[in-house]
This record gives C-alpha cells, sequence and structure tokens, in this order.
C-alpha cells in the first residue's frame, strides 16, 4: 500500500561546491546510503534538513552575511553550511577577525566537534562559539528553490545555493548518510545517469544540467546571481502518451516536463 500524500514541507538546504577542474568546472557530489528514506542510492548534492539548533539564539550573531535575510533565508543558509560539514567535511567558517576561510590543518584539529555534531550533542552555535568561529554565509549564491510535488509522501521545502569548494578542504562523504563521492563534470554526471551507471533523480538531473552551461566557476555563480529564482514545485498534467511531472518555464531549465514513468521519487 503506497502512503498517503503530505502537505507537511520538511525545510531542507543544499550546497552545489564546484572548483575549476582540468577539464572544466566540476561539482562534488555524493551516493546517498540505501538505507536513507529520500534518494537512497542516487548521486545528489550534500545537503539535509534544517536543525532546530540551526536558528538557536547566539547563531545569528556568529554568521556573516546574516545581515538582512529573513528567517527562512538565514535557517537555510546555516543549515546548507552545517550539512555540508557535517556530510562531506567541507566547512565554509573564518576565524573571529580574520576574511579567510578555515584552513585544512583547523579543519583537522575540528573533528571532535564534526562527530558531537553528527551525533546530535551540540549544534552548530555551540561549535561556533566553542572555537571562535563564523559561518560564511556570505559566500553561498542562490542557484534554485524545489517544492516537492503534492501527491508525494514526505514533501520538502529545498534551497539550492552554489559555493566555490575551499581548495585545501578534502571533501569526502562520511560513510554514514553518503557510502561514496566524486567530483565530476555536470557533461559527465549526466552521461553516467543515462547510461544507467549513475542515478540521477529528476530535481538533481536538471541542476546538474543548468550548471553545465558553464565551464569555468565564475562563469557559473555570476550567472546565478544574475538570475532570479523561481520556486519550481512540479505538476502532473495528463497527456494523451501519459502523465508528465511538469515545471515553470520561468524556471529556465533545459526541460520543463518529464514523463512520470521516467521520475525516480
Amino acid at each position: 500500500m503506497s502512503k498517503p500524500a503530505s502537505d507537511k514541507l520538511i525545510p531542507a538546504a543544499t550546497i552545489l561546491l564546484v572548483r575549476d577542474g582540468a577539464e572544466g568546472l566540476e561539482v562534488f557530489m555524493v551516493v546517498r546510503h540505501h538505507q536513507i528514506d529520500f534518494a537512497s542510492g542516487a548521486l545528489v548534492f550534500p545537503g539535509g534538513k534544517v536543525d532546530a539548533k540551526d536558528t538557536a539564539e547566539g547563531v545569528r550573531g556568529r554568521v556573516d552575511g546574516a545581515e538582512g535575510l529573513d528567517d527562512w533565508e538565514f535557517s537555510m543558509r546555516v543549515a546548507a553550511i552545517r550539512e555540508a560539514y557535517e556530510e562531506c567535511g567541507v566547512l565554509l567558517a573564518r576565524a573571529e577577525g580574520s576574511r579567510a576561510l578555515v584552513d585544512a590543518k583547523r579543519l583537522r584539529a575540528l573533528e571532535p566537534q564534526r562527530d558531537a555534531l553528527n551525533k546530535g550533542e551540540i549544534g552548530i552555535g555551540e561549535m561556533l562559539a566553542n572555537e571562535g568561529l563564523r559561518l560564511a554565509a556570505d559566500l553561498l549564491t542562490p542557484f534554485a528553490h524545489w517544492i516537492t510535488p503534492k501527491m508525494m509522501p514526505k514533501r520538502f521545502d529545498t534551497r539550492f545555493y552554489v559555493a566555490v569548494a575551499p581548495e585545501d578542504h578534502l571533501a569526502v562523504h562520511d560513510g554514514s548518510e553518503s557510502v561514496d563521492s566524486v567530483w565530476i563534470r555536470p557533461a559527465d554526471a549526466l552521461q553516467e545517469a543515462a547510461a544507467g551507471t549513475k542515478t540521477i533523480i529528476f530535481p538533481t538531473r536538471v541542476n546538474v544540467q543548468k550548471l553545465g552551461r558553464h565551464s569555468r566557476v565564475a562563469d557559473a555563480i555570476a550567472a546565478a546571481s544574475a538570475s532570479r529564482i523561481v520556486t519550481v514545485e512540479p505538476q502532473i498534467e495528463q497527456r494523451e502518451s501519459g502523465p508528465m511531472l511538469c515545471i515553470p518555464v520561468e524556471a529556465d531549465y533545459d526541460v520543463t516536463e518529464e514523463p512520470l514513468s521516467n521520475v525516480r521519487a
């Protein structure tokens, strides 16, 4: 028996970590654990749910770029950075009084804090206060906003960001929520998905396609900065060929519809 549709939206955030590789722009992606209840086994961007502790008292005062952000946007940026740190070890943060991101040496010293975060023993605010750090939310560029369709039993309200990965941070899957990871050119990710060697769900695939319009990180971030974010909540439309999952033309993706039979939930 299928699960009933849900009206409840779960806030979540994800980051497209990018770098300039030898053959063009690359994005960091992880393979979700097969026991995870959403996108199990799929190639995705690191990210996850907003935690109540992401907006605890004192957190906003330790976030660069928080000025002027409403509570929703603020919570999304904090969650995106925290989730990327927990899931793949990349931390967009600075020491108090510094404009430079923490380096690899400092990152290694923070491992006990990362472990405590993953276990839920502390919140991000406690970690920042303990270590004298500030989150670099000013380095996140909004890329997309997706809401899971109404017919799904679990629905997410997800903000996508794009950010340059720090050069000396070793991005690697955590072995728990994600079981593999790769730096990959968007075109290669799409080719592997088409060949069936990688699974990429529809929202991830169309965002990979959009990112792949650019061969350099600077161009991708400039394009995202200049773009208007259009919220995408896919709708089902009946056609002669069968039901289609449709998204707004204004969202500026390479496709606007997909046969529902091709969409992997």
